[in-house]
């Protein structure tokens, strides 16, 4: 699990898609690296320690404009743990949006984020989305001499069942430490999977079933992306709605942000998932991470989730 591998790693960890300007192929601007520099000063002053990136984050730019602020800021780094992801390749004159991992993509790919964020070994390596062409044996073969070389510490994946997990890990000399998955406020099928067995609330759930419980077992670390839902309950998209109120009411009970309400309920879960927060604003990196703070108590939990899934649990 991440948080045992790192025990310095922050329950909050802060998702780098948003840096490095927009994704039109352009280079990054001094702006861009003033707002990069404010945002990342900021995650660290509140905390937050660990730091994803994806080898397609604003075209490489996120990690670039990232290995620009360590720079300026070299002791900033032994405070970090950085994790990439790799996997997904963009429509180009060789094909459509694919996803590769076929030794060779994954190893350029670690090279090239490697290169981009100026460092010689990656705290976590994911593989960022299941590739069914995927050649089991040896894309494990590729992992264990790019772990021997030295270029990740750890291996994670995101957006993958628990049987895929396993399949992989059966192969590999070292274990797999996290996945990443949408889990949000506004996504609730991991939790309907284990209340609505027997129930017709089930037959749709876009969540592959054990998942959960598997990756508790085997101490893999889950973490969340969207985990604010697209600010839904408490942000720039909230809505008028019954559970943005009652967000609202529990922020000011609790006496911290809407945004740590929304992610509290889900770090309140006993597999201590980690919410990956989008924002570059330092005022909502602030919001997000009085989160770490707050232990939402069962019966408001339950409140949460009632008004989210719009009707009482079965």
């Amino acid at each position: 699990m991440l948080t045992t591998q790192f025990p310095h790693a922050s329950k909050v960890i802060f998702g780098c898609m948003g840096l490095g300007g927009n994704w039109n192929h352009q280079p990054y601007t001094k702006a861009d690296l003033n707002l990069a520099n404010k945002a990342v000063e900021q995650a660290l002053s509140c905390g937050i320690t660990v730091f994803d990136h994806a080898d397609i984050y604003t075209h490489g730019n996120a990690e670039k404009v990232f290995a620009e602020v360590l720079s300026q800021h070299p002791d900033w780094r032994e405070k970090m743990i950085i994790q990439s992801k790799c996997g997904i390749r963009f429509a180009d004159n060789q094909g459509p949006k694919r996803y590769d991992f076929s030794p060779e993509w994954i190893a350029a790919s670690l090279d090239g984020i490697l290169s981009r964020l100026n460092i010689e070994q990656l705290d976590v390596l994911l593989l960022h989305r299941p590739d069914p062409l995927a050649d089991l044996p040896e894309v494990a073969d590729c992992l264990t001499r790019l772990h021997q070389e030295g270029k990740f510490r750890y291996l994670g994946v995101s957006n993958m069942h628990w049987y895929q997990i396993e399949a992989l890990r059966k192969l590999l000399p070292f274990d797999i430490i996290a996945n990443q998955l949408e889990m949000s406020l506004g996504y609730l099928d991991w939790v309907e999977d284990g209340i609505c067995n027997n129930s017709h609330h089930n037959r749709h759930n876009g969540y592959t079933p054990g998942t959960l419980e598997y990756c508790q077992q085997n101490e893999v670390q889950l973490q969340a992306w969207a985990p604010l839902a697209q600010g839904k309950y408490s942000g720039k998209g909230e809505s008028n709605c019954a559970t943005s109120s009652l967000v609202r009411q529990l922020a000011a009970e609790y006496g911290v942000s809407k945004e740590a309400i929304v992610l509290g309920w889900l770090m309140r879960h006993p597999a201590r998932i980690q919410p990956v927060i989008g924002t570059t604003n330092p005022a909502r990196i602030a919001a997000c991470a009085q989160a770490e703070d707050v232990t939402l108590s069962r019966e408001h939990w339950y409140q949460l989730f009632e008004s989210a899934r719009g009707q009482d649990v079965p």
